[in-house]
C-alpha cells in the first residue's frame, strides 16, 4: 500500500499516443521515453505523495469533494483545461489539438463504506470509509498520465480526454457520466483496475469481456410477525428467507455451465431486533455476476423466480429490486 503502481495506466497512455500519432501519420521520437519519464524518482515521488493524500482521505460516491478539488489543482498547476462538475463531483479535462480524434483516460475516485484495519503512516484518517479497491491509485495514476501528455501536447494529433469519475462502487456513476455528455465525441477509451496477482508494471489484458457484469438484489420478504413462543400465529419471514437463500445457492451449482462463470452472493440479511420476537418482515440482499448477456439476464430472472416463490411455498410474499451494469469488454484491436 507504500507505493503506486504507475507504469499500468502509463503503459495505456503510451498506447493512446501511439493511437493519435498513426492516426495523423506522425511519429514518435522516442516512446519508451514516457515510460522512463513515468519511473524517474521524482516524478514517482510526487506521483505516490497524491495517492497517499487520497488515500488517507476518502470519500464515498457522489462525496467526492476533496478529492475533486485535489484533481482540479492538480490539473491548473499542470496548465490542463478542464470543465466541472460532471455527475455531481466528476471532472473531465482535455490535452492536445482540442479536434478529432478523441481518446479517453478513465479512472474512478470513490473509497468504500470499511474502515481501514491495517496501521501504517498513511491510514484513512475519516472512520468507516477506506480506498480499500485501489480508486486512490487510480486517480494519481491518471494525474501521472496527465502531466505526461501535457509535457507532450504539441506532439499530439488529437485531443486525449481525462476522465475522473465518481461513485463507481454501485453509484452508477459512469452511467450519469456519459449522461452528462463528458465523454461526447469519445472514439475509444482506455481504463484499468490495479490488481494484486500481477507484478507491478505487467499490464494483462484480452479481447472480449474483461469483468463480469454486475447487478445487485434487494428483496423484502413480508409475513405476520408475533411472539417466538407462538409461532403457529405468525407467518415467519426468517425462516422463508432462509429458505430463499438456501435455493439462490443453487442456481449457479445446479442451473449454469461450469465453464460459463457466474456467481451469486447473499451479504444481507436485516430483520427483528429481539431474541423472542418473529418480525413482521425481513430484508436480504446480494449481488449476481455473469460474463455473458444472456446469462446475466438468465440469472436475474431466476433470482426473481426462486425468491418470490420460495417465498410464497412459507405463505409470505416477496418484492425484489434490481440495480445493474453491463460487463466490461475490450475490442479485439491491438494498438
Amino acid at each position: 500500500m507504500a507505493a503506486c503502481a504507475s507504469p499500468l495506466l502509463l503503459l495505456l497512455l503510451h498506447a493512446v499516443l501511439l493511437l493519435l500519432a498513426s492516426s495523423c501519420g506522425a511519429a514518435l521520437d522516442d516512446p519508451t521515453g514516457l515510460l522512463r519519464r513515468a519511473k524517474e524518482a521524482e516524478f514517482m515521488e510526487w506521483m505516490v505523495g497524491v495517492r497517499r493524500r487520497i488515500h488517507e482521505n476518502p470519500e464515498l460516491g457522489y462525496e467526492e469533494f476533496a478529492t475533486r478539488e485535489l484533481v482540479r489543482r492538480e490539473l491548473y498547476t499542470m496548465g490542463i483545461p478542464y470543465k466541472h462538475p460532471f455527475a455531481v463531483t466528476g471532472v473531465v479535462a482535455t490535452v492536445g489539438t482540442g479536434g478529432p480524434p478523441f481518446v479517453a483516460l478513465r479512472a474512478d475516485m470513490d473509497a468504500l463504506p470499511m474502515q481501514e484495519s491495517v496501521e501504517w503512516e498513511h491510514k484513512s484518517k475519516v472512520p468507516g470509509k477506506m480506498h480499500g479497491c485501489g480508486h486512490d491509485a487510480h486517480v494519481a495514476m491518471l494525474l501521472g498520465s496527465a502531466k505526461i501528455l501535457q509535457e507532450h501536447h504539441d506532439e499530439l494529433q488529437g485531443t486525449v480526454v481525462l476522465v475522473f469519475q465518481p461513485a463507481e462502487e454501485g453509484g452508477g456513476g459512469a452511467k450519469k457520466m456519459i449522461e452528462a455528455r463528458a465523454v461526447e465525441n469519445v472514439e475509444v477509451m482506455f481504463g484499468n483496475h490495479i490488481l494484486d496477482s500481477l507484478p507491478i508494471g505487467v499490464l494483462a489484458s484480452r479481447p472480449g469481456p474483461i469483468t463480469a457484469g454486475c447487478g445487485f438484489f434487494e428483496a423484502v420478504i413480508s409475513g405476520k410477525g408475533g411472539h417466538a413462543a407462538l409461532p403457529h400465529h405468525t407467518i415467519d419471514p426468517i425462516l422463508a428467507a432462509s429458505s430463499v437463500i438456501l435455493s439462490l445457492q443453487q442456481l449457479v451449482s445446479r442451473e449454469a455451465n461450469p465453464l460459463d462463470s457466474q456467481v451469486v452472493t447473499v451479504g444481507k440479511f436485516q430483520g427483528g431486533g429481539a431474541f423472542n420476537v418473529i418480525p413482521d418482515s425481513v430484508t436480504i440482499g446480494g449481488t449476481f455476476r455473469a460474463f455473458s448477456k444472456e446469462s446475466f439476464d438468465r440469472l436475474k430472472q431466476r433470482i426473481q423466480e426462486v425468491i418470490v416463490a420460495q417465498a410464497s411455498v412459507q405463505r409470505c410474499s416477496a418484492a425484489v429490486n434490481f440495480h445493474e451494469w453491463p460487463s466490461t469488454q475490450r475490442r479485439a484491436q491491438n494498438f
